[in-house]
C-alpha cells in the first residue's frame, strides 16, 4: 500500500534589514556628552569668589600699661600708732589734717570704742563701694586671678577708712574729753590723698622695661590705722591732675603709630573712651615703648597701677578685601614719555623696533597698563606680552629709544567680572590677619561689587573661571 509521504517543508528566517535610526544616535551623543560634562563640572575644582564692598576692618589690639603720675610719698617721723582723718581719693589742700599718731596707742583703742558705736556705711560709701566691686568684675579674668587678693585688701582699707573717718568727726569732743596728747600730721602740698604705696611713684617713662610688667613680681602696701615704724611711708599726694600710661610696642606697632601725635583710647573696665597725647620712648632695656599723656580721669585711676586698654582706630574709607584674595605680579617699567596711540585706535601702546631681513622699522604694539606713577607706567610682561626684554621702543616725533627691561612689583588681586582673571593693583590702607582695607576711586583699582578670585594662588592670570 503505497504511503503518502509528506514533503519536508524548510522554513527560511526572514532576517529584516537594519535600519539606522539618527535620530537616536544623535540623541545619545548628546546625552554621553551632557553626562561627561556634568561629571567633569561636578569633579572640577571650584574657584570660589568674593564680591568687593565698602568697609573697614577693626583692630582689637588689647594693651596693658604701667600708669606713672606725680605722687609724693610722705613718711613718718616717730613710731606710733597712726590713725587717719582722710579717705582714700579724697583732696587735700595744703594744711589739710591727714592723720595723727600716738606713741602709746592709747587714742587708738579709744578710737576703736568710739568706732565700734559707728560703723554705718553712708550712702555715698556704699556706693563708692559698689563702684569699685564693679570695675573689678568687668576686667576681670582668669589671668588676672592674683588682683582678687589686691582686691580683698583694698576693700578692708576703704572700709576701714570710712569708719574711721567718721568716728574721727567728733575728734575734738573726743580729746577734750581725755587728757591724750597725740601728733596731727597735715598736707605739705595739695593733692589727693592715697595711702597705697608700691614703689612705682618715683618711676619715669624713660626708665620702663620688661620686667616691670610681670605682674607676679609686683607688690603694693596699703597703710593701716595700726603700729607703724619711724621713717615708713605712710601715705601718698597725687599733686597733678596729669598722668600718662607707658606699654610695649613691636617693630609692627612701632610703624604703625610712628606719625601719630594724638591716639583714641577706649577703657572698657570704665566704660571710657577719650583721646590722650601720644609719643614713643626708649626704655632702660633698649626697648621701644607708646607713652600715652591725659589731662582728665585721673581720679577714676588712682588705685590702679596696671591697666588694660584698646587703642582705636582711625576709620579708613576704602574697600575691604581677603588677605588671601592677594597676590604679587611684576611688570616693566616704561617711562610715560614714550607712551603711543596707533592708527585709528585709542588703545594705549608703544613704538616697536622691529628686525625684518637686517631692516629696521617702527610698528605700534598695544599693551595693558596696570598702574602708573608720576615716571613709569607699569606694562604687562607676561609670554602674552609683545614686548619682551631687550626689545626697543621709539619715542614719538623723536629720535630717543628705550630698551625694555627695568622691572618692578605690585600687590593686586584677580578680577573675575569678564569671566577670565585679569590682575588689578590694589593699595593698602589697613590691615588685620584676615582682611585688608584698601583705597578706593583708584586709577586701575577695584570698585564695589568688583568679584575677585578669593584665593589668589589658586589661578593664574588669562585663566577662564567656570562657575
Amino acid at each position: 500500500m503505497a504511503r503518502t509521504q509528506k514533503k519536508k517543508k524548510k522554513i527560511i528566517r526572514y532576517r529584516r534589514p537594519l535600519n539606522i535610526n539618527v535620530g537616536i544616535i544623535i540623541f545619545a551623543i548628546i546625552f554621553i556628552y551632557m553626562a561627561f560634562s556634568v561629571i567633569t563640572y561636578i569633579n572640577k575644582e571650584k574657584v570660589q569668589f568674593y564680591e568687593v564692598m565698602e568697609g573697614d576692618i577693626v583692630n582689637d589690639n588689647e594693651y596693658t600699661g604701667i600708669i606713672l603720675r606725680d605722687e609724693k610719698v610722705q613718711y613718718t617721723e616717730r613710731t606710733g600708732y597712726i590713725s587717719y582723718y582722710i579717705r582714700e581719693g579724697k583732696r587735700a589742700s595744703v594744711g589739710t589734717r591727714i592723720y595723727s599718731i600716738d606713741e602709746t596707742g592709747s587714742f587708738s583703742s579709744l578710737l576703736e570704742g568710739n568706732t565700734a558705736m559707728n560703723l554705718d556705711l553712708s550712702p555715698s560709701d556704699m556706693t563708692d563701694i559698689k563702684r569699685q566691686l564693679s570695675s573689678f568684675s568687668t576686667s576681670f579674668t582668669d589671668e588676672r586671678f592674683q588682683e582678687l587678693y589686691d582686691l580683698e585688701y583694698t576693700l578692708k582699707a576703704v572700709v576701714w577708712d570710712y569708719v574711721n573717718a567718721n568716728a574721727l568727726g567728733n575728734l575734738e569732743q573726743i580729746l577734750d574729753q581725755t587728757n591724750l596728747t597725740i601728733q596731727t600730721v597735715k598736707a605739705p602740698v595739695a593733692g589727693v590723698f592715697s595711702n597705697t604705696i608700691d614703689g612705682y611713684e618715683n618711676l619715669q617713662a624713660g626708665q620702663m622695661s620688661a620686667d616691670l610688667f610681670d605682674r607676679s613680681n609686683y607688690k603694693k602696701t596699703i597703710t593701716r590705722a595700726d603700729l607703724i615704724e619711724q621713717s615708713t611711708p605712710s601715705y601718698k599726694l597725687i599733686v597733678s591732675d596729669r598722668w600718662s600710661i607707658c606699654f610695649p610696642l613691636n617693630e609692627e606697632e612701632r610703624s604703625e603709630y610712628a606719625d601719630q601725635t594724638v591716639l583714641r583710647v577706649k577703657f572698657d573696665s570704665n566704660k571710657l573712651e577719650t583721646t590722650a597725647d601720644f609719643s614713643i620712648v626708649t626704655g632702660s632695656d633698649g626697648n621701644t615703648y607708646g607713652k600715652l599723656d591725659f589731662d582728665h580721669y585721673m581720679v577714676q585711676f588712682m588705685a590702679d597701677r596696671f591697666v588694660t586698654f584698646e587703642i582705636v582706630s582711625a576709620k579708613a574709607d576704602g574697600l575691604k578685601i581677603p588677605v588671601t584674595s592677594v597676590t604679587t605680579k611684576s611688570f616693566y617699567l616704561i617711562p610715560l614719555e614714550y607712551m603711543a596711540h596707533g592708527g585709528n585706535s585709542s588703545d594705549p601702546g608703544f613704538m616697536k623696533e622691529v628686525y625684518t631681513d637686517g631692516k629696521v622699522s617702527v610698528e605700534f604694539v598695544p599693551a595693558t597698563i596696570y598702574f602708573s606713577t608720576d615716571e613709569y607706567y607699569y606694562v604687562d610682561m607676561s609670554e602674552n606680552s609683545p614686548l619682551k626684554t631687550g626689545d626697543y621702543i621709539i619715542k614719538q616725533d623723536s629720535n630717543l629709544r628705550y630698551q625694555i627691561g627695568s622691572s618692578a612689583s605690585l600687590q593686586g588681586v584677580y578680577n573675575i567680572n569678564k569671566g577670565y582673571t585679569v590682575f588689578k593693583q590694589i593699595d593698602i590702607l589697613k590691615s588685620n590677619d584676615e582682611y585688608y582695607t584698601i583705597r578706593k576711586g583708584t586709577s586701575y583699582g577695584l570698585s564695589v561689587y568688583d568679584r575677585i578670585v578669593l584665593i589668589a594662588d589658586t589661578v593664574y592670570e588669562g585663566q577662564l573661571i567656570y562657575q
